[in-house]
């Protein structure tokens, strides 16, 4: 996720307005999660991804999906403020200037949305499955 973020600062001059957010960044996710396998192949040898992989892999993607859509879901003013300081990783200050609003508004908005996102019940990953066993 971090890695995500970060190529998305770096490229933020190729997003095009309009575009939904939250794919814009699962595309860099899944750009990242490929560069990463083919690497994995290369120092393996093997040029086959382990079942351990493709399960990392397919949990970071679902709970990411998952904490995308319940961002997603909180209202524009809260939505904006988190992702300036959350994935911005921005001084509250910083988005306060930038949102040209008091300080104590972000700090309440943040508030109420990590109050609004603990409503929701626990983000599930990916089950485990145990060899080829299926009944």
């Amino acid at each position: 996720m971090q890695a995500t973020c970060v190529r998305a600062l770096e490229r933020a001059g190729q997003y095009v307005a309009g575009t939904r957010m939250d794919r814009w960044l699962l595309s860099i996710l899944h750009s990242i999660w490929l560069n990463e396998m083919r690497v994995r192949r290369v120092r393996q040898g093997a040029g086959q991804v382990d079942a351990d992989g493709q399960l990392a892999f397919a949990q970071t993607h679902v709970l990411a999906a998952q904490v995308i859509r319940r961002v997603d879901a909180l209202p524009e003013t809260q939505r904006e403020t988190v992702y300036l300081a959350y994935v911005e990783g921005l001084s509250y200050r910083e988005v306060a200037e930038i949102l040209q609003v008091p300080i104590g508004t972000v700090m309440s908005r943040l508030a109420t949305a990590r109050l609004k996102l603990a409503e929701y019940p626990p983000l599930q990953a990916v089950p485990q499955t145990t060899g080829g066993d299926r009944s």
